[in-house]
């Protein structure tokens, strides 16, 4: 029975004879895949990659368990979802080892270096991702979080000492409320924000149905901004030809536009759409978690004060 406007599922995991770690994840989350290996080892990062030094890790052994959930239509960032973990885990007394962001993590070569459940169960965009892992005794845990395409995934991996019994799984209502401001707090920092919630079909120029968190942010953002204006720019992958990608990603941009103003009503003048085609991506397009990170739409802003 519902309670609150999230359940949440509650991931037991072993922490001393005295208490157990319970994580909770919003109740749309449904579990996409799970292992267990006994006796194995695993990489888990306690820093990043960088060039000079390549990943920094531990292999940790034991009982390894991997779990994937996928959180269908989220709104939520990745840091969103990872902050209250985090929480949750250094309050029942765990010591978190290492966090980061995508490129403070290493990008590309950081999550290669990480043992991840393949595609589809768990997808990881190259970029939009956070990390975060920890340590309780013999006890390790790895949370990898990520967004593409509307989704949420999450990959929970934790070692136990051979022979612990493996942890229950239950549920629980919690709260979830995404932080007021962040989306500003971004676009004022760094000039620009991925619209990472968008949705498009396969090929197709038209924005699919629905009611986009970051298209309310942005119009949000506009509102109590009457000087600001902004450009909306659209991104493709590598295959095809450049003219027809440029397009493509203007044609997408302004589907963006169009219902910026038909459902928020934004002043069409505060608005401009372009495409760069695949002319500036954000990661390779030799994989295919890179070419969908390259495939966006972007927020820029083109006031000067």
């Amino acid at each position: 029975m519902m309670r609150g406007p999230f359940l949440a599922l509650a991931i037991a995991l072993a922490a001393g004879p005295l208490a157990a770690l319970e994580l909770d994840l919003p109740a749309t989350a449904q579990l996409q895949a799970q292992e267990e290996r006994p006796a194995e080892s695993v990489p888990i990062a306690t820093g990043p990659w960088t060039p000079s030094t390549g990943p920094t890790l531990a292999q940790p052994a034991g009982t390894i368990r991997t779990e994937a959930f996928r959180i269908g239509g989220a709104t939520l960032t990745t840091l969103q979802i990872l902050s209250p973990l985090a929480a949750q885990i250094e309050a029942a007394g765990w010591e978190v080892l290492y966090t980061c962001e995508t490129r403070t993590c290493g990008g590309f070569d950081f999550r290669h270096a990480l043992d991840v459940l393949p595609a589809p169960e768990m997808h990881v965009s190259l970029g939009d991702y956070r990390y975060l892992s920890a340590r309780d005794g013999d006890d390790w845990l790895a949370i990898l979080v990520s967004r593409a395409a509307g989704a949420a995934h999450i990959q929970v991996t934790r070692v136990s000492p051979e022979g612990a019994p493996p942890p229950p799984v239950s549920t629980t209502a919690v709260p979830v409320a995404p932080p007021p401001g962040d989306f500003a707090a971004a676009l004022e920092r760094d000039g620009r924000v991925v619209l990472s919630d968008l949705v498009f079909a396969t090929g197709s120029a038209q924005l699919g149905p629905g009611d986009f968190a970051s298209l309310r942010a942005l119009a949000d953002y506009l509102a109590a901004r009457p000087s600001r204006t902004v450009a909306l720019v659209g991104h493709t992958d590598a295959r095809g030809a450049l003219e027809g990608n440029v397009a493509l990603s203007r044609q997408r941009a302004q589907s963006v536009v169009d219902r910026l103003v038909s459902d928020h009503g934004v002043a069409r003048a505060r608005l401009r759409a372009e495409g760069m085609g695949y002319l500036a991506p954000l990661t390779t397009n030799l994989t295919p978690e890179g070419r969908e990170a390259n495939r966006r739409v972007e927020v820029i802003l083109t006031s000067p004060d």
